[in-house]
């Protein structure tokens, strides 16, 4: 199982200490970005910036520079929160022409920066399954989605994931312990030391869980939930990497409970080397403990025009049936993209019918104060 859920970082704390770094250097960013690379005579240069678990079919891809006349330069930013900084502090000197991988905890920091472009291609008219805001239409400073598009501030919608709890379904056996029924019983003694969280500040899945028990729990509820999980032994590390694959018992870990995704199960299952009629581990859908995440693609203000008519193939080719039907396994998300198959694989991949969600205007104003509150609660 690898890719997707090594996105980490979408929180908001490190971003001034990070800002300090790169703004103290200067031209940093500039001198260590990848050198351009020379296009063919008759290809554009489209310079795009990802997060680092961006991965497509090469096939795929290759097929796209040949249909467009486009050599794409793929540069990975890091994790998602990593890579918006790097963007936003480079601004006066892109180091990109489009961005993918801004998701809607994300969004509201990008659309304040004004590094993103107002998009025109036939994506901002089509409609998205899921969009880059959630809830009612935003106040006035910030822009309302394009109709059925999902598109927010020029952000076009690619993939879609939920993050939620995932369980150790051996671990669970052997111990004839049940399973918990709502999040307040992950509190009981029964499951103390159980659970394994990645940090918001740190991690985007963590982040996600985070808002998803504010959202769904209750702000007040929530802080008294996570300080009695603090009493519970709830252990808290820095990535999704970490809390998976050392963390969890399925991995040789000691906590059959870690915040993952709902695609997972089904990763495990297409990873494995053996071939397995059902996952080893299982989704745990609690209220208050899933939250969707979309991801989105956006021209980046100050790339020369034959890049911008080349951003914008590239994002209709992200929007394209045979890049969203190849996402559930190679970026272990969701297609956005009406009518688009899934692998046989994703059978073990239950998507949830409830959610949780927040709508832009609450994210653009209370993100950076929770994740402040939980530091406080939950580590100090």
């Amino acid at each position: 199982m690898q890719r997707r859920f090594l996105v980490t970082g979408t929180g908001l704390a490190w971003v001034l200490s990070g800002a300090m770094v790169w703004a103290a250097s200067g031209q940093a960013l500039a001198q260590n970005a990848p050198p351009k690379q020379s296009p063919s005579p008759k290809s554009t240069l489209l310079r795009v910036m990802t997060h680092s678990s961006f991965d497509l079919p090469k096939p795929l891809l290759a097929q796209f520079e040949k249909d467009a006349g486009v050599k794409l330069q793929l540069i990975k930013g890091g994790d998602a929160g990593e890579m918006l900084n790097k963007l936003i502090l480079s601004h006066a000197a892109p180091v990109a022409d489009v961005v993918f991988g801004i998701d809607n905890t994300l969004l509201p920091r990008a659309l304040a920066s004004g590094i993103l472009d107002t998009y025109p291609g036939a994506a901002a008219q089509s409609k998205a399954l899921a969009g880059m805001a959630e809830g009612p239409a935003p106040q006035k400073d910030l822009p309302a989605p394009s109709a059925d598009s999902g598109v927010v501030g020029g952000v076009v919608p690619v993939t879609q994931g939920f993050v939620s709890l995932n369980i150790d379904k051996v671990w669970f056996q052997k111990k004839g312990l049940a399973l918990p029924q709502n999040l307040q019983a992950l509190a009981l003694p029964a499951y103390r030391d159980l659970l394994v969280v990645p940090n918001p500040a740190t991690s985007s899945p963590g982040q996600a869980f985070l808002l998803a028990t504010v959202a769904g729990l209750g702000e007040a509820a929530a802080w008294d939930w996570w300080a009695q999980m603090r009493g519970n032994g709830v252990k808290v590390v820095k990535g999704w990497s970490e809390a998976y694959y050392t963390e969890f018992s399925h991995n040789g870990g000691t906590r059959p409970l870690v915040v993952s995704y709902a695609t997972s199960p089904a990763a495990e299952v297409f990873y494995s080397k053996d071939k397995l009629g059902a996952s080893p581990t299982a989704n745990l859908f609690l209220p208050g403990g899933v939250f969707r995440q979309v991801e989105g693609a956006a021209l980046l203000k100050g790339a020369a025009p034959a890049a911008r008519l080349a951003g914008v193939k590239f994002i209709e080719f992200l929007r394209s049936v045979p890049v969203q039907q190849a996402l559930p396994t190679s970026m272990w998300m969701y297609p956005v993209q009406p009518g688009v198959p899934l692998d046989a694989v994703m059978q073990y991949a239950q998507a949830p019918t409830k959610f949780e969600r927040l709508p832009l205007q609450t994210l653009s104003t209370q993100a950076a104060r929770w994740q402040q509150r939980w530091t406080q609660v939950v580590l100090k």
